[in-house]
């Protein structure tokens, strides 16, 4: 059972990867949440499109005033230090991550990511599909804000808690 891990979320504000506008990070120690952190962040490349914006509610209005990425990661890397990251449909959020540290030269570290969407697929098969807020209310979490990065890990937190 993984009981130490950061469960991470990102929205984005385009297509590209590297374009994300916030993050949410649920750091869970001996299977209790122990921080969570949010951010917005100013995308790059910096515009929305109308079907992303649309999904999150945030627009280049939101975003004008945020920090860059690395200035938002120096936040972050010492929060997850050592942990594994959980993503629910993990290679949207760890493409996003590898983008924005290619995007801005800094070197990767090879996270290691569990998937909550994979996982819930073996051990929910009954479920009409695994959404994360369908896999969530199954696990017994209530995602009101979903597309909320912070929402959003914090109910992949809950959901790694239950099957992982």
């Amino acid at each position: 059972m993984l009981r130490d891990f950061a469960a991470i979320d990102f929205e984005t504000a385009n297509n590209e990867r590297s374009s994300v506008c916030s993050v949410g990070v649920v750091v869970v120690r001996n299977g209790e949440i122990a921080e969570k952190f949010y951010s917005l962040i100013q995308p790059e490349p910096n515009y929305y499109t109308y079907w992303c914006s649309q999904v999150h509610g945030l627009c280049r209005e939101d975003t004008e005033e945020a920090p860059v990425f690395p200035k938002v990661w120096e936040q972050i890397e010492p929060l997850i230090e050592g942990l594994p990251l959980v993503a629910h449909n993990s290679p949207f959020d760890e493409g996003c991550l590898k983008a924005v540290f290619r995007v801005y030269q800094m070197d990767y570290p090879d996270y290691l990511f569990y998937d909550t969407c994979r996982a819930s697929r073996r051990a929910m098969p009954y479920l009409p599909n695994h959404q994360l807020h369908v896999v969530a209310a199954e696990c017994g979490y209530d995602l009101r804000l979903h597309h909320h990065a912070l929402a959003d890990a914090e109910a992949c937190a809950w959901i790694a808690r239950e099957i992982l």
